[in-house]
């Protein structure tokens, strides 16, 4: 006959092994779950619909834009209207998509103030550059921690963020700029062509030389 002590133990084992096989399903479970869900955003950027959709956002917010600055200012003026259509394309789901619509937000309040500190106190005096404490911690870090910072750097809203966080960003926002890439390629095949053959309409409708 077998002792209480020993069918105890075989229960708290037996129950156990079925918590540790029961906690490893739910970690697959969700592991899977979030590999699902990354591929669904990378076919998302990938499909050719999402990026005629954004080529329509976007012809529509650069025909916005104003584009009669110089070269930088208008370089800059289409890159904003382009990362910020494709902000809304992933409709906030993802930390750089409201990083960069809360940036404008940010920047547009920013513009105001500074138009109304104007009006009021006038012109701010320049301030000589400082070379801050962070800057020269930096350059003492280990090089990962470096490349882990740089690469945060990139990924809006990233830059204070742990490595899990920056790479589960990276992973939607490469194909994201991917996309971005292609639609405004195509945009600027399109438009280039309709100006050539505006432009050869427009010449062929002068009379021959006699």
């Amino acid at each position: 006959m077998a002792s209480p002590m020993i069918s105890n133990s075989t229960t708290s084992t037996t129950t156990d092994r079925s918590h540790r096989i029961k906690k490893k399903k739910k970690v697959l479970s969700n592991t899977q779950q979030q590999a699902q869900e990354q591929e669904q955003r990378h076919a998302k950027w990938r499909s050719q619909a999402q990026q005629q959709i954004y080529s329509s956002k976007l012809h529509q917010a650069l025909a916005r834009v104003n584009l009669s600055g110089t070269g930088p200012r208008r370089g800059k003026a289409v890159r904003e209207a382009a990362d910020r259509v494709l902000a809304v394309a992933a409709k906030g789901k993802t930390r750089w998509s409201r990083a960069i619509l809360t940036n404008r937000l940010k920047l547009k309040f920013r513009k105001q103030k500074r138009h109304h500190q104007q009006r009021t106190v006038g012109p701010s005096r320049s301030k000589k550059a400082r070379f801050g404490v962070l800057r020269l911690k930096g350059k003492t870090l280990p090089a990962v921690q470096r490349k882990v910072k740089v690469l945060g750097r990139l990924v809006p809203g990233c830059r204070k963020e742990p490595l899990p966080v920056i790479l589960k960003e990276v992973i939607d926002y490469i194909p994201a700029l991917e996309m971005q890439v292609r639609a405004m390629s195509a945009l600027a095949d399109f438009l280039s062509g309709a100006s050539s053959s505006a432009a050869a309409s427009s010449g062929s409708s002068f009379p021959p030389p006699s």
